[in-house]
């Protein structure tokens, strides 16, 4: 039966706490599945829908980005999939009477819950400079108002497009295309927040900013690293490639400061003997301090040089460069150091040296906890290096796994989505469609906050996401999004973002995944490409939730036209209403994309896109070769009295949607204001398990910002370590505050004092 949407806000002031599990999924993941799917669906569209998540006639789903194999099981998704899945294809509603009910100050006083529970968006909205409510806008109305802001700019670089990783390829090429015709490359993606690092590491070192192992080559591996990462939650599909090859002989070791139920044992719900008993999952874990992940791998690597036979001498002769400044850095790697950077043991450390040394195969797989430190790149860099080392680049069974989150961000990045493109993508643009693409760089996530801040910026359009509600530093980014002229969002549902707007503001809504799209030559399908770079095609199977809604190209095509007008030689009604013809643009601009209509219809659970790495051993970096990298070993130093907190998500949390306000695993109930202390770290501050505090950060500028009202949890962390949910800690984040070269923001390690206050009143 499906529910109505929350009236008000729950009470979240006394969470319950239990201790936490050790185990993921099962019969808990399936009941809370069905509630989840029949509160906001009902039975029979839960059926209809679920049905279809991943399969190869179905549609993508939109909780993540793992691949499926070539055989599908009848149930292709995890639980917090099926959450995503049931928040979209709601029947519940957004209309025009719900805005002229609820004013935009009332609405930014809800929470984020709230406001995602409220149903599918079913008009547009315009927010007029000076009105206190959004009213609804034809289509027509809205794109002119886009087009009299965008013409009437200084210059184009005072426009923003940032991208949310659920944008199709198609419509990612299409905004790229109108962006750089329309003249500027600020073109921010929420990659910027995540694995801008991981990608920066990798194009330096290998040549290509993406992972290189299939599902394929997790089951043939004999050792799985999986560090900064916390697959049940975040990733839960991965489990089950987990699970196989554990089957088949692989090891596992878990590199995390807190321990996570779903690397200590998986029980699959596909199976009768995974809902009994599970499979055990970790063989190691290293549970380590936050920060210390360089560390740890240059230590490694030191280990590995000083072990007779370890390295794999002809790998590294014929096919690597700059091992000489490596393993001279390498050589210089200090046990007390590795030992006080960590948190780790002797012990420890030697049992991954032994585990590693036993593996011809070796897969390393990464997450955020690696990705948003000042010195996330050069701990990626580091990793390579171990893999680069044993000859574990181009090997099967072996390789650099990135996990990513969103479904389609390594698609859009793959369309050009990019602040800062290639030369050679913009000259196959500009050849195929007659234009001259800018080439300066333009503003990532980080710089568009402060151009906007700065007034450098006055157009803000985001196609999806949940920007403000994503971002570092709540109340500098606030405060920016309201000195813009206009805030555009494209949206299937309300968030944080609809809420902290310019001085004038639209909501474009958008047809969601699993919403069928008929366009003027017919059905169509979108495309995606998963973390492992197989690009494969998505089809919705529901009616739309309101006949007013338009599709993401369409929306882009029709913007474009209002904006550039007959000038644009662009063919934008043709990419509307047919699909196929932007594919057929994509296979001419992108490489690895040739005859990319041809090859969908060929393979129906879609294909490969080339990787010269992991294909022919082959490195398109400066050198030729894949690079060794020395770089000084980097950790936190945290003062006396202070903790390192991580940000990080709930299980009843996909990004800054919130599903719930559980986080089951961890034992926390009915409230997402809570940190994470080791019991001696809160002892030693005076502070009791069930005790209240404020969350203060310091920043190196003696700048302070307060989250407060936070629940302390004594909980099993890394001794000095702390954790709390975000968005509600991201306050705590400084925008300056973030990786050398890739710019992502350290929302992993940002010290904190814990100020103990009273307990909030309901």
């Amino acid at each position: 039966m499906v529910s109505k949407p929350p009236a008000g806000d729950p009470v979240q002031d006394a969470p319950q706490v239990t201790p936490p599990q050790h185990a993921a999924a099962g019969l808990p993941a399936i009941g809370h599945t069905l509630r989840i799917a029949q509160e906001q669906m009902g039975a029979v569209r839960t059926a209809r829908t679920l049905l279809k998540v991943n399969q190869k006639d179905g549609f993508d789903c939109p909780g993540c980005a793992w691949p499926e194999g070539d055989k599908r099981h009848l149930a292709e998704f995890c639980e917090n999939g099926a959450k995503a899945v049931a928040e979209e294809a709601t029947l519940r509603r957004v209309t025009p009477g719900f805005f002229a009910a609820h004013p935009v100050a009332e609405l930014a006083e809800r929470s984020g819950y709230w406001l995602g529970q409220q149903g599918r968006i079913t008009q547009p909205m315009y927010l007029p400079e000076g009105a206190d409510r959004y009213e609804p806008v034809t289509w027509e109305r809205a794109f002119a108002i886009l087009a009299e802001e965008l013409t009437a700019l200084s210059s184009p670089d005072e426009a923003l497009f940032y991208t949310s990783g659920r944008t199709s390829n198609e419509a990612a090429f299409l905004l790229q295309l109108f962006a750089r015709e329309f003249g500027t490359n600020n073109l921010p993606d929420c990659s910027n927040m995540c694995h801008e690092s991981s990608g920066s590491a990798l194009t330096e070192t290998i040549g290509i900013g993406k992972g290189s192992v299939s599902l394929e080559d997790l089951h043939r591996a004999d050792l799985i690293i999986v560090a900064g990462q916390n697959p049940g939650t975040n990733h839960p599909r991965m489990l089950s490639a987990l699970e196989r090859a554990k089957a088949a002989g692989a090891r596992i070791i878990s590199v995390n400061p807190l321990p996570e139920a779903g690397l200590e044992r998986f029980k699959n719900p596909q199976t009768p003997q995974g809902m009994l008993k599970g499979a055990a999952l970790t063989d190691l874990f290293l549970q380590i301090r936050i920060g210390g992940d360089q560390a740890l791998f240059r230590l490694l690597n030191k280990l590995v040089l000083q072990t007779p036979g370890a390295v794999d001498e002809e790998f590294v002769r014929e096919h690597t460069h700059g091992f000489e400044e490596f393993a001279a850095a390498a050589g210089e790697a200090d046990w007390a150091e590795t030992l006080a950077a960590t948190g780790l043991s002797r012990a420890e450390i030697e049992r991954a040296l032994e585990m590693v040394l036993a593996s011809e195969r070796t897969i390393v797989c990464w997450a955020m906890g690696l990705t948003q430190h000042k010195h996330a790149v050069p701990t990626i860099r580091e990793v390579v290096n171990l893999l680069l080392l044993r000859g574990n680049i181009g090997r099967p069974g072996a390789g650099v796994c990135p996990v990513r989150g969103h479904s389609n961000v390594q698609g859009d990045r793959t369309m050009g989505i990019f602040e800062r493109p290639a030369p050679a993508f913009l000259d196959a643009l500009d050849k195929e469609f007659g234009i001259v693409s800018p080439r300066h760089h333009g503003f990532d996530v980080v710089r568009s906050i402060q151009a906007l801040r700065d007034g450098e910026a006055k157009v803000f359009f985001a196609m999806g996401g949940n920007f403000v509600g994503a971002t570092p530093d709540t109340e500098v980014t606030e405060a920016a999004m309201r000195r813009a002229r206009l805030t555009v969002h494209v949206s299937t549902k309300l968030n944080r973002s609809h809420v902290v707007t310019g001085a004038r503001a639209l909501i474009l809504p958008t047809l969601g995944r699993t919403d069928k799209d008929v366009q003027k030559s017919g059905r169509q399908f979108v495309t995606v490409e998963d973390s492992m770079g197989l690009v494969h095609a998505s089809r919705g199977n529901l009616p739309p939730a309101s006949p007013h809604l338009l599709s993401e190209p369409a929306i882009v095509a029709r913007m474009a036209r209002a904006v550039l007008g007959e000038a644009s030689r662009t063919p934008w009604e043709e990419f509307e209403a047919d699909y196929a013809a932007v594919r057929d643009r994509i296979a001419r601009v992108v490489p690895g994309f040739e005859d990319f209509n041809a090859r969908l219809a060929a393979n129906p659970g879609g294909f490969a896109l080339p990787h010269a790495p992991r294909d022919e051993r082959r490195f398109p970096t400066k050198t030729g070769k894949a690079n060794f990298t020395a770089a000084p070993v980097e950790y936190p130093r945290v003062p006396e009295g202070r903790l390192l907190l991580q940000t990080l998500r709930s299980h009843d949390q996909y990004n800054t949607t919130i599903y719930g306000l559980d986080d089951r695993y961890r034992g926390i109930r009915g409230g997402r204001r809570v940190v994470l202390v080791h019991p001696e770290d809160a002892a030693a501050l005076g502070l009791a398990d069930g005790a209240y505090a404020d969350l203060v950060s310091e920043w190196t500028d003696g700048s302070e910002r307060r989250a407060p009202g936070f629940r302390v949890v004594h909980y099993p962390t890394a001794r000095g370590c702390a954790a709390a949910y975000y968005p509600e800690t991201n306050v705590l984040v400084p925008l300056e505050s973030t990786a050398d070269i890739s710019n992502t923001p350290a929302s992993k390690s940002v010290i904190v004092r814990l100020e103990e206050s009273p307990q909030p009143s309901a």
